[in-house]
C-alpha cells in the first residue's frame, strides 16, 4: 500500500459521530477496529485530475455553490452537526416520530461500542488517499468553517459514513421504516456536497464505507442483545413520542425529491 500522509489529530480521533473520541477499545465493550474492513481495500481509488469523474465533480461542486442560503443550505448546515444526539434526531421525519437518544440508553451504548472501529476505519482511509477538499484554493462559499475538516481529507466523507451508518442502524432496528430512513440517510450524504465540504465521489464513497462498516459490525454477536433492547426503546418511544416538525419534513422531501447526485 501506498506510505500514508498524517492527518490532524483532532480528525483521526474524532472522525464520525459512530466514532468521535473513542477511548481505548478494550473499555466498556467497545469493539476493536480489527473487527471491521480495511476500507483502503473496500474502497476504489478517488477520481483523478482530468477524469470524467474529476470533471463532474468540479462542475457539481461549482453548480451547488448557488444553493447558498436556500432551506437546502440550511438543512446542510443542520446535518453537519455530528453530535450523536443531533444526528439521531435527524431521522426522526423518517421515522414519524421525534427520536430522543436520552430515552434509548441502549441506542446509544450500541452507538458507543461500535464507535471507534467506524473512526479508527474511516481515518486510516481518508489518511490514505489524502485527497484535497474541493474548496481549498477558491474564494467560493461552504456551509461550515473549514477549520477543523482537514484540507486533504476529503475521501471518503465522514460525515456522509456517519449519516448513513446511522440510516442503516435504524433501519435494521426499525425494518418498518427503512425505506425512509435509508432516503434521510442519502439526503445527509448529499448534504456535504451542498456545504461545499466534499466531492460528489466523496459522498459516494462515503455510503460504500458506511454499508461495508455497518454490515459487518451490525453482525458481531455481542452486539445482539444490545440491539434488540435499542428496538424496544424505539417502538416504546413510537407509541408515545410527538410527531416531527412538518415544515421540516417538507424541507427534507423536498431535498430528497431533488438528489444532487444527478440533478446539478
Amino acid at each position: 500500500m501506498r506510505s500514508a500522509t498524517r492527518l490532524p489529530v483532532a480528525l483521526l480521533l474524532c472522525a464520525t459521530v459512530l466514532s468521535a473520541c473513542a477511548p481505548s477499545a478494550s473499555q466498556n465493550g467497545i469493539l476493536p477496529d480489527s473487527v471491521a474492513p480495511d476500507e483502503r481495500l473496500v474502497l476504489a481509488p478517488p477520481p483523478v485530475a482530468g477524469s470524467a469523474a474529476q470533471i463532474d465533480d468540479d462542475r457539481v461542486f461549482r453548480v451547488t455553490r448557488a444553493l447558498k442560503d436556500t432551506p437546502r443550505w440550511k438543512l446542510a448546515q443542520s446535518d453537519a452537526d455530528l453530535e450523536p444526539a443531533h444526528v439521531v434526531r435527524d431521522f426522526s421525519c423518517a421515522m414519524g416520530f421525534d427520536i430522543d437518544l436520552s430515552k434509548a440508553p441502549h441506542l446509544a451504548r450500541v452507538l458507543e461500542r461500535i464507535r471507534h472501529a467506524v473512526g479508527h476505519r474511516t481515518s486510516e482511509v481518508k489518511n490514505y488517499w489524502h485527497r484535497t477538499r474541493p474548496f481549498v484554493g477558491t474564494n467560493l462559499p461552504i456551509c461550515t468553517s473549514p477549520e477543523g475538516l482537514g484540507l486533504h481529507s476529503s475521501y471518503p466523507s465522514g460525515h456522509t459514513t456517519a449519516g448513513y451508518g446511522m440510516a442503516l442502524l435504524l433501519a435494521h432496528l426499525m425494518p418498518d421504516h427503512a425505506a425512509a430512513i435509508l432516503q434521510r440517510g442519502r439526503v445527509f450524504g448529499e448534504s456535504r456536497i451542498v456545504c461545499g465540504a466534499h466531492w460528489k465521489s466523496d459522498v459516494q464513497a462515503g455510503y460504500l464505507n458506511a454499508s461495508s462498516l455497518m454490515d459487518v459490525l451490525l453482525a458481531q454477536p455481542e452486539l445482539q442483545d444490545d440491539l434488540a433492547a435499542a428496538r424496544r426503546e424505539l417502538l416504546a418511544m413510537q407509541g408515545s413520542a410527538t410527531a416531527p416538525d412538518a415544515g421540516q419534513c417538507a424541507v427534507e422531501h423536498d431535498a430528497a425529491t431533488h438528489s444532487l447526485l444527478t440533478e446539478p
